[in-house]
């Protein structure tokens, strides 16, 4: 993987991982919009863990690829908290709050791309909890 917004988004990917982030969701929008070639969505528990999946997005982008995001958006309260990295977009949610506002079914016309990015532990990962999650709410 050379292109370097790939190599971005795998490195974010991998940051909200290391924090338990789960129901991880990487949509293909390029072809759709011109606002950004990936959509990155994923679920916390909390509100404090959405900021922490954040801040380590935030601090691993820094560290390693020297990214900073346009904007950050949302971190207070930290229900969804959207990063906007230009060529992605990064969004954190709660719950409650991903489920009211159902970005999947708005972009359901993007390929989920979300193997090509978490892959290997985190991919197992991935799978793992929504599995643990769809028996909570089944």
């Amino acid at each position: 993987m050379n292109d370097p917004i790939q190599q971005r988004v795998r490195t974010a990917v991998a940051a909200a991982l290391d924090k338990k982030a789960f129901d991880l969701d990487v949509l293909a929008v390029g072809d759709l919009t011109s606002i950004a070639d990936y959509f990155v969505l994923c679920s916390a528990n909390t509100e404090r863990q959405t900021q922490a999946i954040a801040d380590s997005v935030l601090e691993k982008l820094r560290r390693e690829k020297g990214v900073k995001p346009l904007t950050v958006e949302g971190a207070t309260p930290g229900r969804w908290i959207l990063i906007d990295f230009g060529d992605f977009i990064f969004h954190i949610f709660t719950e409650d709050c991903r489920r009211y506002y159902g970005l999947e079914r708005l972009w359901g016309d993007a390929p989920n791309v979300t193997a090509k990015y978490a892959n290997g532990a985190g991919a197992h990962s991935v799978r793992a909890s929504r599995n643990v999650r769809r028996k909570k709410t089944s």
